[in-house]
């Protein structure tokens, strides 16, 4: 009610499905939720909640604690059994919160998921939380808050001519640039005189480098 949230599109009701979305605020997992109609496990950095009561509580409603700054198989490797079992799981395919609200080049973590699971993948746009809760910001707004949800992208195609980390490139690109669509936002590298931001790709990129908060 305060942020006069919307919904728009919708999450298929049943079967294994990543969600894929944009990220710029604290915000984001709970009004991403709200609009779909089943249960959701999240991905997000382990260091999120250190209370451990509070954090038992969160990983028993569906959080899954990843670590940063390396590749987590045990938060990655749930993820997809949770997918495999017939579950709904959400990824921030950029990693962490966009510090301007500006799209960022997505991680390799979300075509690892795809690639271990064959799932479909939805993609989703939040509109409105960045200016609600940004970076560094300690009290939100309430501005309309609207959540679009994508028509799920197979890549069971590409999965038979595709591996490794080409594989994971190709669904991280083509997942962004959904989401970009999705918000009528400039897609990550199409931003002429952004400053500070790295839109090439970054020659130590590995695999391992798979990361979401």
């Amino acid at each position: 009610m305060c942020f006069r949230y919307k919904a728009v599109g919708s999450v298929p009701r049943a079967g294994g499905v990543l969600i894929a979305s944009n990220h710029t605020s604290f915000l984001d997992i709970p009004l991403l939720g709200c609009g779909i109609t089943r249960r959701v496990w999240f991905l997000g950095r382990h260091d999120l909640f250190p209370v451990p009561l509070l954090n038992g509580i969160l990983q028993w409603l569906g959080w899954i604690p990843l670590r940063v700054g390396r590749l987590d198989r045990g938060a990655f490797g749930k993820a997809a059994s949770l997918i495999k079992a017939g579950k709904a799981v959400a990824i921030f395919p950029e990693g962490t919160r966009s510090p301007n609200g500006v799209l960022r080049p997505g991680k390799p973590g979300i075509g690892r998921i795809v690639n271990q699971t064959g799932c479909a993948v939805v993609p989703a746009y939040v509109g409105g939380t960045y200016e609600a809760l940004p970076v560094g910001a300690f009290w939100p707004k309430f501005p309309r808050v609207t959540v679009t949800y994508g028509d799920p992208l197979d890549f069971s195609t590409e999965l038979q001519r595709m591996e490794g980390k080409a594989f994971y490139q190709h669904v991280s690109r083509v997942v962004m640039s959904k989401i970009a669509d999705l918000g009528h936002v400039p897609a990550p590298g199409h931003h002429p005189g952004q400053t500070g931001r790295n839109d090439t790709p970054d020659p130590k990129f590995t695999p391992e480098s798979c990361n979401a908060e």
